[in-house]
């Protein structure tokens, strides 16, 4: 099975710049890491949970 590539839904660019972030819940209990790929046309952010991207590969 191939990857699919990965494209800016806003655009349809295929080119990304990739960081990593955290989404906190409401009160900041629950602290979750993410990775962001952010369309380099447009600057549109794509957010991933750590390590569950199953379509794309990230690394």
């Amino acid at each position: 099975m191939t990857t699919p590539q990965l494209t800016c839904p806003l655009c349809q660019h295929t080119e990304f710049l990739q960081q990593q972030g955290r989404i906190s819940s409401k009160n900041n209990f629950i602290q979750n890491q993410v990775t962001l790929m952010i369309c380099k046309r447009c600057d549109y952010v794509l957010p991933f949970w750590e390590n569950r991207s199953k379509l794309f590969d990230l690394s």
